[in-house]
């Protein structure tokens, strides 16, 4: 694979924008998506694109909204999340805030019942509301330190009741609560707000900051956005589509070109998709068993022709002929023709590194080298146990006496 791969790292940005997109389209190509694959191509080497230089996944999050079309999705520079539930007070609260100050915390603002079976022993009433009070002190003292943090925007993993969602809007604070743990993250990462155990000694040094927050309407449900985050580059993709298991698939064919983009990016020597690099190894390997003697000649054939039944079932899986299909690949492959694949749109072949059917080299390198490593580990294998008694029992539902003479 070293020797035929391409090194594609020389040309300018447009150039590799393109050869990524080229390899997310392909990585489309047989998914769910495929149709869409001009829409999502793009997309997916946005947020790739929009990475740091460790290209960390967890810098790409994925919200699924069930309504609208396919097209419909949109790539968020940025985080985004789906509106927590709230109390009353929420609809008083700024949706839209300009250089917005993060508080990030895991503390929960809320007044709470008291545990089962519970007992408290006063001797006079105003002792119980003497408790009472000091509840509520205890509540107000968290809140005022909350807003002379100078945080204008408050999320908490915890719960925020209705009195601290109250307490925010009077004070033109925006609160949101029971925040999902990765959102949360991906929130830490991005502005920099420590998330806080305690609302005690509050500073400037915990907030976290971005350019805008907003929430806006997608689809049937309300998103919080915040965009413009200084500290770690990160993306948002939400899917749109007609039903809870499409987006699902979808997403799992995003995920896919993610990958490979990804790595792409990472290593930019690709080699032709469709059957073309298995069928020029396999090649290779064929001429150099030949210069073999003995049982490794056997060795080296059998493993030729495992890697020609790549080619052979992207054939069967088009529904093309593969005895035809793999012949034509032979011949060219021999005439030094190395990039010949399967034509999927039209039963035949083609030169897939003409037609941008590429695939990252060091994804192929480490397909093959963990198929032989399975091979290899299978083949160590001297002896099986087996249970005699369990191969004798009739099917489930039979009646008794089948099966047995």
């Amino acid at each position: 694979i070293k020797e035929v791969e391409v090194d594609v790292q020389n040309g300018s940005e447009a150039e590799l924008r393109d050869i990524l997109e080229k390899c997310a389209g392909t990585a489309m190509n047989s998914k769910l998506v495929s149709s869409k694959k001009s829409v999502f191509a793009p997309m997916v080497v946005d947020a790739v694109l929009h990475l740091e230089d460790d290209l960390s996944l967890d810098m790409i999050g994925m919200k699924k909204e069930t309504g609208g079309a396919l097209e419909d999705s949109e790539l968020v520079r940025g985080v985004a999340f789906k509106k927590t539930f709230s109390y009353a007070g929420f609809e008083q609260q700024k949706k839209r805030i300009e250089n917005a100050r993060v508080l990030a915390m895991n503390v929960e603002l809320e007044l709470k019942a008291e545990k089962d079976n519970a007992e408290l022993k006063i001797n006079d009433p105003a002792e119980y509301q003497a408790m009472v009070d000091t509840e509520w002190k205890i509540l107000f003292k968290k809140l005022d330190s909350i807003v002379k943090s100078g945080a204008n925007i408050v999320l908490s993993r915890l719960a925020i009741g209705d009195l601290a969602t109250q307490y925010f809007a009077d004070h033109g604070l925006f609160c949101a609560g029971r925040v999902d743990a990765a959102d949360l993250k991906r929130i830490h990462k991005a502005t920099g707000a420590v998330i806080q155990s305690t609302v005690n000694k509050l500073n400037p040094d915990v907030l976290g900051s971005c350019d805008l927050f907003e929430e806006r309407q997608v689809g049937r449900e309300r998103y919080n956005f915040f965009t413009g985050c200084p500290r770690t580059r990160t993306v948002t993709i939400i899917l749109r589509g007609g039903g809870e298991h499409f987006n699902d698939e979808a997403e799992r064919s995003l995920h896919d070109a993610i990958m490979v983009v990804r790595r792409a990016r990472a290593h930019t020597q690709i080699v032709g998709g469709g059957g073309a690099i298995e069928m020029e190894l396999a090649r290779q390997i064929k001429e150099e068993a030949l210069t073999i003697h003995g049982k490794q000649q056997m060795i080296m054939l059998a493993y030729a022709k495992a890697l020609e039944s790549i080619p052979r079932q992207v054939a069967m899986n088009a529904g093309f002929d593969s005895v035809n299909i793999l012949n034509q690949l032979r011949q060219k492959h021999t005439q030094g023709h190395k990039w010949y694949g399967v034509n999927i749109d039209k039963e035949g072949i083609i030169d897939t590194y003409e037609s941008f059917v590429w695939e990252p080299s060091t994804i192929k390198t480490n397909a093959i080298t963990a198929a032989t490593e399975a091979a290899c580990m299978i083949l160590s294998i001297d002896e099986t146990v087996k249970n005699p008694r369990a191969e004798q029992q009739p099917p489930q539902g039979a009646m008794p006496g089948m099966g047995r003479r």
